[in-house]
């Protein structure tokens, strides 16, 4: 069997960072299993699905490696949803219902000041001929409902959350289709899934119970259902469930400069037993996907954790991966002297502003401007075409006797204004000789 999963955003909005977490989930199991990632754009929703949100969905999976391997809309198989929504009203699993939202707002409200659970009641299905008849003569458009199979639970053995059971009975006969005719997101996905061959639905744990009307749909259809997933939701670091995760997406984490591949690490590990770790390379996160490794408990989300991640992550990236993005002028051996003291590939263009000047000037003691006076003479003397900062130190610790910080910190600041950064021996041939004097120079 050919491992098959689907990611199956609606274009109604851009993605957040739930959104890619599911995405990037099916992903990571397809490509663990040797199989296919598909996209399914769920644009069933004429008024609110907007082309420039595909655009954006397909843009910020390219951004995060999560490449497709085929692409379906929705929006081009109607017929088929047509097709097979007429069969299952002609065996007598979908069904016409003509209450209004008030009036099933009003039962609800009835069975839960009863202290029953608000499940449909199935009047419509008392209906006569003469009774839908009378309602299409009254211009009334039915809504359409799916008629469950009490006779049996519905269970099923989920990949992450165990064995699953709930009694059909319990459930509301849930509406596949509204009045005007277009289609809720139950029926059509099961359909697209059977269609497309897919083995495995990944995707949160707020959906538990769609899956359990829709293994019925897929038993109605003649279909084997596909194996299914429900992970543990997203929380935020203060331990709540948070709004902000809805409204975090790629262009927020690109504007506060994280890398697409700490954000894969992140979320690839947060709710699972495998500790996070900065793999620059997604080869590691795939060869240990597994969702008998995902915990029931929600996953904590901290953009706190993501920064750090980040940071040691850019310290191992090559220069030719961030070539395009580094301040002009600053080439591989400047990447590598300044890399491990960055957070984002942005702050380069600080530390360059160090390198090529000019500074602020640092203040420094009386005693340190001798010292520094000193400096001068023997940085004018020594070999610029060999290692500097050994030669400099060297010479300084035998003509003065300081040592550590007394001799090391002083040059720091006069060099670049800062109490601490790069490796010296690393930034000072990228400062160079006639700066490093001018800067030595404290008069």
């Amino acid at each position: 069997m050919t491992v098959i999963t689907r990611f199956a955003p609606s274009p109604t909005g851009t993605l957040h960072v739930g959104n890619i977490r599911t995405a990037l989930h099916n992903w990571l199991f397809a490509r663990a299993k040797g199989g296919k990632f598909l996209l399914r754009i769920d644009d069933t929703d004429r008024e609110r699905s907007q082309e420039h949100f595909v655009e954006s969905i397909r843009a910020d999976l390219g951004w995060l490696g999560l490449v497709p391997d085929a692409e379906e809309r929705q929006s081009e198989r109607f017929d088929r949803y047509e097709a097979r929504f007429a069969e299952l009203v002609a065996s007598g699993r979908i069904y016409p219902a003509y209450e209004t939202t008030q009036e099933l707002d009003l039962k609800r409200k009835v069975l839960l000041g009863r202290g029953l659970p608000p499940v449909y009641d199935r009047a419509a299905l008392a209906l006569s001929d003469q009774d839908r008849a009378t309602y299409e003569a009254e211009g009334k458009a039915p809504h359409w409902r799916f008629r469950l199979d009490h006779a049996a639970p519905i269970a099923w053995d989920d990949c992450v959350r165990g064995p699953q059971r709930f009694d059909p009975a319990l459930l509301s006969d849930p509406v596949i289709r509204r009045a005007d005719g277009s289609w809720l997101y139950l029926l059509p996905s099961v359909i697209d899934d059977v269609d497309m061959g897919v083995t495995h639905v990944v995707r949160g744990e707020d959906h538990v119970s769609n899956t359990a009307t829709q293994l019925q749909m897929f038993e109605a259809m003649g279909a084997a259902p596909p194996s299914f997933a429900h992970e543990a939701l997203l929380i935020g670091a203060e331990g709540k469930l948070s709004k902000r995760l809805g409204s975090l997406g790629v262009e927020h984490f690109r504007e506060i400069g994280i890398e697409p591949q700490a954000l894969v690490a992140l979320l690839a590990r947060i709710g699972t037993s495998d500790p996070v770790e900065p793999f620059a390379d997604p080869a590691p996160l795939i060869a240990s996907f597994d969702f008998g490794r995902f915990g029931r408990a929600p996953a904590r989300f901290d953009e706190a954790e993501l920064a750090a991640l980040n940071a040691r992550i850019v310290h191992q990236l090559p220069f030719a991966a961030v070539a395009e993005r580094l301040p002009a002028g600053m080439g591989s051996q400047a990447w590598d002297a300044i890399r491990p003291n960055l957070s984002t590939v942005a702050d380069a263009q600080d530390w360059w502003q160090v390198v090529e000047g000019p500074i602020a000037p640092a203040e420094v003691s009386a005693e340190d401007r001798v010292f520094l006076a000193e400096a001068t003479t023997v940085a004018a003397q020594i070999d610029w075409a060999t290692d500097p900062w050994p030669a400099l130190t060297g010479a300084l610790k035998e003509m003065t006797g300081r040592k550590g910080r007394a001799l090391f910190l002083p040059l720091r600041l006069a060099l670049t204004g800062r109490e601490h950064g790069p490796d010296m021996a690393a930034l000072l041939p990228l400062i160079g000789r006639d700066r490093a004097l001018a800067r030595l120079a404290t008069d």
